[in-house]
C-alpha cells in the first residue's frame, strides 16, 4: 500500500504555474498521472489545445454498478494586481495554513482525493471502482470538462464528488453561468458637433437602463434562490473630442434550473433591439442540481456531519464548476460539491488552505470511496 502525504502533494502541485490564461497544465497533469499509474490506475491524457492537458484515471470496474468519480481542476486564476506577502508557488506554511495560488481553489482538493485514491488503490481494484477526472481550463469556461463530455471520453460514473472549496460542507449544486457581450453602434463626428453624429455610448446608457427592468423567465428556485444579472464591464469611444461610434458592455448572469441560455440570449436581444443593440453569448455553463433527497446525497450528509456544527441542510454554492459538464458527460448521476478549501479565499491575494481541513477531506474521501466500492 502506497501512502501519500496530502499536504506535501498540495505543495508539489502549487509549484506548477498553471495560471489561466495560458494554463499550460500538461506538466502538472503528467505529475499526477505518474503517481496514479504507480498505484495501479489506468491513466489517459486528453488535450483540448497545446499543453492544455486533462487526465482520466480509473481503477476497478464491474458491469453491475458504475464507479464513483472524484474530480477537480488544476488551472488557477492570475495573481492579481495586489502584491503577495508569500511566494505564490512555494507552498509556504504558517501554523495551520498553506499558502499559494490554487491552495484553496483547488489543488488541495485534488491532492486530497488523489492521496485517498492511491492509499485505497489495492482495495478499489475489485468491485465498481473509482474514476478520477482532473481537468485543465476550468477557470475560463470549463473548457477541459466540456471537451471530455462533448467527445464522449468519460465513460460511466454512478456519483460525482467535485472537490472545489467548500470547507468540507457538501453542496448539492450551483447556478448556471451565462456571459453576454452587448454592442451599440453609431456614427462618429467631431465632439463640437454632436448633432452630426450618433452617440453609441448614449445608446448604451439607455440599454443599461432597460436591463434594470429585465425579468428572468424563472423568478426563483427553492434552494438556489433568484437568478441574477450584473453589468461587468463597459467600454467605448476613441477620444474625448469625438462622438463615439461604438460601445460595448459585458453581462454576467447566474441562472437557476428552468432557464435556457439560448432562450435567455434571445430574450435579451428582443429587449435591447429597439436600442439598436446586438447581443452575443460568450460563456455558457449550465446550472447543476441534485435532489437532496437522493439516497447517496443523504449518505454524504451523514458522513460530513461529524466535521460540521450539525447535519448539513441543502445548499448550493455561489460559483460554477466542472460538475455541470461532467454530469452531462456521465449521463446524469448525482453530484455533490465538497472539498477542503475555504470558499471566501478563492481568487484572493495570499490565498491559503487549512492543513487540518485537507486531512479531514482525505478521511472523508476515503470513507466515500470505501462505502461506494464495498472496500
Amino acid at each position: 500500500m502506497t501512502v501519500i502525504d496530502p499536504r506535501a502533494l498540495t505543495r508539489e502541485l502549487l509549484a506548477f504555474n498553471t495560471i489561466n490564461p495560458p494554463g499550460m497544465e500538461r506538466a502538472c497533469a503528467r505529475h499526477l498521472g505518474a503517481l496514479l499509474e504507480g498505484a495501479g490506475f489506468k491513466v489517459a491524457y486528453h488535450e483540448f489545445a497545446e499543453s492544455r492537458t486533462s487526465l482520466i484515471a480509473q481503477i476497478g470496474g464491474e458491469d453491475t454498478r458504475p464507479p464513483i468519480c472524484f474530480t477537480g481542476h488544476i488551472d488557477t486564476v492570475p495573481l492579481g494586481a495586489a502584491a503577495w506577502t508569500r511566494d505564490a508557488f512555494a507552498g509556504e506554511t504558517d501554523g495551520d495554513r498553506i499558502y499559494g495560488r490554487g491552495s484553496t481553489d483547488m489543488k488541495s482538493g485534488v491532492a486530497a482525493f488523489v492521496a485517498a485514491a492511491v492509499e485505497l488503490a489495492p482495495k478499489l481494484a475489485r468491485g465498481p471502482g473509482l474514476v478520477l477526472v482532473i481537468t485543465a481550463g476550468e477557470e475560463v469556461g470549463c473548457e477541459g470538462a466540456r471537451f471530455l463530455a462533448d467527445r464522449k471520453l468519460l465513460g460511466r460514473a454512478g456519483a460525482i464528488v467535485v472537490a472545489e472549496p467548500t470547507a468540507n460542507f457538501p453542496y448539492v449544486g450551483h447556478k448556471g453561468l451565462a456571459w453576454f457581450e452587448v454592442e451599440t453602434h453609431g456614427v462618429t463626428a467631431h465632439g463640437s458637433m454632436p448633432e452630426v453624429g450618433d452617440n453609441a455610448i448614449v445608446k448604451m446608457a439607455r440599454v443599461i437602463g432597460d436591463l434594470e427592468h429585465f425579468r428572468f423567465p424563472v423568478e426563483s428556485h427553492a434552494v438556489m434562490g433568484k437568478p441574477t444579472l450584473n453589468v461587468g464591464t463597459i467600454s467605448g469611444g476613441l477620444n474625448t473630442n469625438s462622438v463615439p461610434d461604438r460601445a460595448r458592455i459585458t453581462l454576467d448572469t447566474r441562472t437557476v434550473p428552468g432557464i435556457n441560455h439560448v432562450h435567455l440570449c434571445d430574450s435579451l436581444q428582443s429587449l435591447l433591439a429597439p436600442r439598436g443593440a446586438s447581443v452575443r453569448k460568450i460563456v455558457d455553463t449550465a446550472s447543476l442540481y441534485t435532489d437532496p433527497a437522493n439516497e447517496w446525497v443523504q449518505q454524504v450528509f451523514d458522513d460530513c456531519t461529524p466535521l460540521l456544527d450539525g447535519r448539513p441542510t441543502p445548499k448550493t454554492i455561489t460559483f460554477s464548476t466542472d460538475g455541470a459538464d461532467l454530469k452531462r458527460g456521465f449521463g446524469g448521476p448525482p453530484v455533490v460539491i465538497l472539498g477542503p478549501g475555504e470558499p471566501q479565499l478563492a481568487h484572493q491575494t495570499d490565498e491559503w488552505c487549512s492543513l487540518h481541513r485537507i486531512e479531514q477531506s482525505v478521511d472523508l474521501f476515503r470513507t466515500l470511496m470505501r462505502r461506494w466500492c464495498g472496500a
